[in-house]
C-alpha cells in the first residue's frame, strides 16, 4: 500500500476516501463516523448508545445495547473549498472547488455475551483530508497535493461494574498511506510518498446518574505512523528520474471527550459534548531520507483544538424519532500557520436527523449537516525557512480560503 506524505496536508479514510479539511473536527481529524451521530452534530456521543456504532465513540456504551446488533452506512461528503490570491504581487493563484467529494463508509458489530460483558468489532477511520489544487495552481510551490489514507479496526470491550457505573476499552489496528507534492511550472520540487501500518488503543466509561442522565468519558490515544516509501524532486536535489528512500512521521494525535445526556421528559432529550485534540503534538513534517538524511519538508506549530456540541432528540412516536444539533470547532491552527493545503478555519455545524423503525428488528438514520466557515488570510511564506526557499523559488503568496460544506449520511440498523 502506497502513501503520499503532505507537504503541509494529510487525508485518512476508511477505503480510498477524499475529504475536505474544512470537513471534519479540526486539522485533518474525521467526525463522521456514523448518519445516526450526524443528525445531531455528534453532540453526546460518549453517553450515547443508539446502535452498533456507539463503540467507536466510547466502548463502554456497548454495556447499554442487548443481543447482537449491526449497524453500517456511509456518509457523503460535498465540500465546497476556494482560494484566491496572487503571487508575487501580481500573478493569480485561484483555484476553485478543489476538494472532490467522498463517501465514508462504517461497518459495526456489537454482541451481549452475558450481562456484563460485551463485545464489539467496529471499521471506519478517525482522520482523513485530501487537497488538489492541480499544477496550473500559481502558488503550487508551496505544495499543490496532499493525502493520507487509512483504514481503521476495532475490537473492543464492555463491561457493566455496577448498574450504575460502566468501562469500555479497545484494541485499535491502523493501516496507513500518504503523499506530498509541490511544483512549479509542471517541474516537481517535492514529493514523497509511503505507508505504515500501527496499533493504538481506547477507553471509556460511563455513569447512569439515574434512569434519566448519564455522563461518558473516552479517551484515544495517540497512533505514530512512519511512513516508509521514497522522495523525488528538485529541491531535494533529486533531478528527474533520481529518487531516494526513506520516511517520514505522522503522529495522529490523541483525543478526549467528555459526554451528557439527559431524558427531560418522555420525549425530548438533550446531549452535549466537548472534544479535545492534541494537535500540538504535529508540530513539524521531516522526512527521513537515506542518502539525503533529514529534510525539513514544512514546519506546522499546530496547537490543541476544542469542539463544543449540543444536540437534541425527540421521539414522535414508536417508529419516529428525529434529531437536531449544532457545533462549533475551533481550528488547529492560529492565523499564522493557515496554509493554503490545509486551510483551517473555524467552523459552525447546524445538523438535522431522524431514525424510522422499519420492524421490530431494522431501523433506518438519515442525518444532514451544514457546515458554515468565514473567510480567512493565508500570507506564505510565513517567516520559516522551509516556507523561504519556497518563496525565493517562486514568489510570496498572499489571498484568502473561504468554502462551505454539505453533508448527507444514511445507516441501517438490525437487531437479532
Amino acid at each position: 500500500m502506497k502513501t503520499n506524505k503532505s507537504f503541509l496536508t494529510l487525508s485518512l479514510s476508511f477505503g480510498l476516501v477524499s475529504v475536505s479539511p474544512f470537513t471534519q473536527a479540526a486539522g485533518f481529524q474525521l467526525a463522521e463516523y456514523s448518519a445516526t451521530g450526524l443528525g445531531r452534530a455528534y453532540a453526546g456521543e460518549a453517553a450515547m448508545a443508539d446502535n452498533a456504532s456507539a463503540q467507536w465513540r466510547n466502548p463502554a456504551m456497548l454495556t447499554y445495547l442487548t443481543g447482537t446488533q449491526i449497524s453500517v452506512g456511509g456518509v457523503y461528503i460535498n465540500p465546497n473549498v476556494d482560494v484566491d490570491g496572487e503571487v508575487a504581487g501580481s500573478i493569480d493563484a485561484k483555484s476553485d472547488d478543489y476538494v472532490n467529494d467522498a463517501v465514508v463508509p462504517n461497518l459495526y458489530l456489537s454482541h451481549q455475551y452475558n450481562d456484563r460483558l460485551y463485545v464489539g468489532l467496529a471499521f471506519g477511520t478517525n482522520y482523513g483530508m485530501i487537497t488538489d489544487l492541480g499544477n496550473d495552481f500559481a502558488a503550487s510551490h508551496f505544495g499543490n497535493k496532499a493525502k493520507v489514507e487509512t483504514m481503521e479496526a476495532n475490537l473492543n470491550l464492555g463491561y457493566q461494574l455496577t448498574p450504575e457505573i460502566s468501562l469500555g476499552g479497545g484494541l485499535r489496528y491502523i493501516t496507513g498511506e500518504g503523499h506530498f507534492g509541490g511544483s512549479l511550472g509542471g517541474t516537481t520540487l517535492k514529493y514523497m510518498e509511503g505507508d505504515d501500518t500501527a496499533l493504538g488503543w481506547q477507553i471509556g466509561a460511563a455513569w447512569q446518574i439515574n434512569p434519566n442522565h448519564r455522563i461518558g468519558i473516552a479517551y484515544k490515544s495517540a497512533v505514530d505512523l512512519t511512513l516508509a516509501g521514497y522522495a523525488e524532486g528538485a529541491a531535494f536535489g533529486l533531478p528527474s528520474p533520481l529518487r531516494d528512500s526513506g520516511s517520514m512521521d505522522i503522529t495522529l494525535p490523541a483525543t478526549a471527550e467528555l459526554a451528557t445526556f439527559h431524558q427531560l421528559t418522555e420525549r425530548w432529550a438533550v446531549h452535549t459534548s466537548f472534544n479535545w485534540t492534541d494537535w500540538s503534538s504535529f508540530d513539524q513534517l521531516v522526512a527521513d531520507l537515506d542518502t539525503l538524511g533529514n529534510q525539513t519538508v514544512k514546519v506546522e506549530n499546530w496547537r490543541d483544538s476544542y469542539r463544543f456540541a449540543v444536540g437534541t432528540t425527540y421521539t414522535v412516536s414508536k417508529a419516529l424519532t428525529l434529531r437536531s444539533g449544532l457545533a462549533y470547532d475551533t481550528s488547529a491552527v492560529s492565523d499564522k500557520n493557515r496554509t493554503i493545503t490545509i486551510p483551517e478555519i473555524d467552523r459552525t455545524w447546524f445538523s438535522l436527523g431522524a431514525s424510522y423503525a422499519v420492524s421490530k428488528q431494522l431501523t433506518v438514520d438519515a442525518g444532514a449537516t451544514y457546515v458554515y466557515t468565514k473567510e480567512a488570510h493565508i500570507v506564505e511564506s510565513r517567516g520559516y525557512a522551509s516556507d523561504d526557499a519556497a518563496e525565493a523559488i517562486g514568489g510570496q503568496f498572499v489571498g484568502d480560503v473561504s468554502g462551505n460544506i454539505i453533508i448527507f449520511g444514511l445507516q441501517a440498523n438490525y437487531v437479532f
